[in-house]
């Protein structure tokens, strides 16, 4: 009997000691690069008395057990219900399994990387709130690894305290001025190495909260606008004691209203240490029923109690006040007037931004189509009085601009071909090898030496697609019947017209309209933009 009464007393002595170091919870956190252990709690003698074998085993990626062994890492070592780790490393996190016969415990294991910046990781911080005056105490206690370690120090806000580095402590009233972020530092070797265990509270000094007399912040009476069928939150605020409550008074004659919703009692210290509360009354689906209703928010306790009232009232739907609506169309206006002036602006000065643009982006089109000439100038070979004015225009006039200030290359038949070959195919040929086809427009045009050059530029103009025809009213023509009806479709989009007082100098509208209908190419002005022609007789 006496044996069976000391093997109680001795396991009960090694269920106590064991109790204090094993580890109940299944989630646990480690912080890298200390000291860490698993050890499982024997619940009963019978777990004691077990012969089988205890085996531990880690979960891999794969989710497969790893059985592990002593040895099998220079920092993990197993001790029957113990496994340590020297130290424990990021690559550690995952599930653990101790098995004991049919018996099996799990732990899974997350590893909190270590701050560098700080003497401790704030996700392994134990917060204490102390009433000012009362006691505060601070014990540093390793109970598992006490016989390990060799000193260990205090810092408060992570500079060392001036205590005992046997084992430092505190015991004092609190004030104001102790608060802040405590961590015991305890340093221990094994195997000729140096390793270090740290443990930290977050202590926070609050005031004494027993004399204080609740009271709720804010107006007595609180009238708040609201529209039909939306949301409304009614906020109360409180500052109270440690046991006092907020709570609201809502329910009306006929029951309470469904959709009136008294959400949980939020508390929280301020930094003056002041202990703060606040309850939301939240209101879904306003009705006639919920205005002019008042809606009570109370707080109680010792101190006495404070109350204040909310009335829902319907939001004036009116019109908007005069200066908002005044502000609102002389901006409104101001920016259509913007639009309007933008609008005009790029159509007066369309062809001007084009060139501009093409200028500034240096654009050439000519680099890539194969194409030996940039136009091909139509015009009536025969030089007679009447339309002597017409042939130098197109033989002489245009080839100077073009050519010699803009620096495009034009093709001019009696200039450009060779006489003897036949005249019909080198027409042909000539118009392939150009970008545009200008052609000098009067009422003698449509003669039959120029008829086929026409007909050959409509044919690649509107069929092939691989020419622009520019028409240059160059003697007003107030009837344009004489033309192939293919020619008119055109005539709309592609006609200048040549005014001799006006048209003379290179930064006429002319000449800008005629460069805009031109292929983009890189030009290098040979005189300048203000030089003058020599005057053409008007026709």
């Amino acid at each position: 009997m006496y044996r069976g009464e000391l093997s109680l007393t001795l396991w009960a002595l090694i269920f106590i000691n064991t109790s204090e170091t094993c580890i109940l919870r299944t989630h646990i956190t480690a912080v890298e690069g200390e000291p860490f252990y698993l050890k499982y709690c024997l619940s009963s003698p019978v777990h004691k008395n077990e012969t089988t074998t205890i085996r531990w085993y880690r979960s891999n990626r794969s989710q497969e057990r790893v059985e592990l062994k002593q040895g099998s890492s220079p920092r993990i070592t197993l001790w029957d219900y113990v496994l340590e780790f020297w130290p424990v490393e990021l690559d550690d996190r995952g599930s653990y399994f101790f098995q004991m016969g049919n018996y099996t415990q799990q732990w899974i294991l997350n590893i909190t990387r270590r701050n560098k910046h700080s003497c401790f990781t704030e996700k392994q911080v134990t917060s204490k709130i102390v009433e000012v005056k009362k006691v505060l105490q601070i014990t540093c206690e390793n109970s598992y690894y006490q016989k390990l370690i060799n000193s260990t120090s205090l810092y408060k806000n992570c500079k060392k305290l001036p205590e005992n580095d046997k084992n430092p402590s505190i015991r004092k009233n609190a004030e104001f001025e102790d608060q802040g972020f405590y961590s015991c530092v305890f340093s221990l070797h094994r195997s000729g190495k140096l390793f270090t265990i740290t443990k930290t509270f977050n202590i926070t000094i609050v005031e004494d909260h027993s004399n204080i007399v609740p009271v709720l912040l804010g107006p007595k009476l609180n009238h708040v606008e609201v529209e039909l069928g939306k949301d409304v939150q009614l906020n109360c605020c409180a500052l109270l004691n440690k046991n006092d409550v907020v709570y609201w008074i809502f329910e009306k004659e006929n029951g309470p209203d469904p959709n009136v919703h008294e959400e949980e009692e939020k508390k929280a210290v301020t930094s003056e240490g002041k202990l703060h509360s606040s309850r939301i009354l939240r209101i879904e689906n306003i009705n006639e029923n919920n205005l002019n209703f008042l809606y009570n928010c109370t707080v109680a306790g010792e101190g006495g109690t404070d109350t204040k009232s909310f009335i829902l009232v319907k939001k004036d739907m009116a019109d908007i006040p005069g200066h908002i609506f005044t502000r609102g169309m002389i901006i409104a206006i101001l920016i259509l007037v913007a639009v309007v002036c933008f609008v005009i602006v790029g159509v007066i000065y369309r062809v001007d931004l084009v060139l501009f643009y093409r200028h500034l982006m240096g654009k050439d089109e000519t680099l890539t189509d194969g194409k030996t000439y940039d136009a091909f100038v139509s015009y009536l070979k025969e030089c007679r009085p009447e339309n002597g004015e017409e042939y130098t225009f197109a033989v002489e006039t245009l080839p100077r601009v073009l050519e010699k200030h803009f620096g495009y290359q034009l093709c001019i038949f009696e200039r450009d071909v060779m006489p003897g070959g036949a005249v019909v195919d080198e027409i042909h040929s000539l118009i392939q090898k150009s970008r545009r086809l200008i052609i000098v427009l009067s009422k003698s045009y449509m003669s039959s030496e120029v008829r086929y050059e026409l007909e050959s530029g409509l044919h690649e103009a509107l069929v092939e697609r691989k020419i622009k025809i520019i028409l240059i009213e160059f003697t007003p023509v107030g009837d344009f019947t004489f033309l192939p009806q293919s020619l008119t479709l055109l005539k709309s989009h592609r006609v200048l017209k040549w005014k001799a007082d006006k048209s003379l100098s290179y930064n006429s509208r002319f000449w800008k309209n005629l460069l805009y209908l031109m292929p983009a190419k890189t030009v290098k002005p040979g005189g300048d933009e203000s030089e003058m022609l020599p005057v053409l007789p008007e026709p």
